[in-house]
């Protein structure tokens, strides 16, 4: 087993599943993640969170649970270390960012238990801008994007080379970040669609409004990285 993979059991506040979770270090800086995938899982969904946050996002956890609940493998991880974290600026340096994420998807090709399966990225607020800068890095690597409440500007120079098929989700009253992602729409090149949530304000925490969400993004991956749909209850 390799060295930067911990096998540990749930916390008494995880929820009681078949999906394996695993503490992982990701190289060549060790960055902290929590890694959860179902046996079976065709494809891993690898997250990017917002300024100010963290693995620990509670609706971006909200989120990797919804899709293990569907079949998908996740990885939520630090994007930063705690040092580069004193320096703000970095919080908005989508290249670094991206670095990132190609780091984990690189990590994950050659460590993990899920290697060869299908990747996609999923990114909040500024980790959207994040995961689609890394989706025009590794081209077809990557199957699927879905951003929420994304903020694509920050990733305007690289909009236009961006082939991925991705979703972008925003709050109907998120004024502002809707017109944002409007634009954005407009120049990426590859399948893409724009969801609009009713009621859903930039952070989603309209009582529904993140189920759906966990819905459309659900549906997104399984449509493009070839896994089975979601099953209606």
């Amino acid at each position: 087993m390799s060295p930067s993979i911990t096998i540990r059991p749930p916390r008494e506040d995880e929820p009681r599943t078949a999906v394996e979770i695993r503490d992982v270090r990701i190289p060549p800086v060790g960055l902290a993640g929590i890694l959860r995938y179902p046996r079976e899982a065709g494809a891993i969904i690898v997250f990017a969170h917002g300024s100010g946050s963290s693995r620990f996002s509670p609706r971006n956890t909200a989120v990797a649970e919804g899709l293990n609940a569907n079949g998908f493998g996740t990885l939520l991880f630090d994007l930063l270390t705690l040092e580069e974290e004193a320096d703000r600026a970095n919080v908005f340096n989508i290249a670094l960012l991206a670095d990132r994420l190609v780091d984990a998807i690189h990590w994950l090709d050659r460590e993990s238990p899920v290697r060869r399966r299908a990747f996609g990225l999923f990114g909040a607020s500024t980790g959207a801008a994040a995961a689609l800068a890394a989706a025009a890095r590794l081209g077809d690597r990557i199957g699927a994007v879905v951003s929420r409440g994304g903020r694509p500007d920050l990733a305007d120079e690289i909009l236009d080379q961006v082939r991925t098929p991705t979703l972008l989700i925003v709050g109907s009253v998120d004024y502002g970040v809707i017109e944002l992602n409007e634009r954005a729409l407009s120049r990426l090149k590859g399948p893409k669609a724009l969801e609009i949530i009713p009621r859903a304000s930039h952070l989603f925490p309209e009582p529904g409004t993140l189920e759906a969400v966990i819905d459309h993004a659900a549906r997104w991956f399984a449509c493009h990285l070839g896994a089975s749909p979601p099953q209606a209850e």
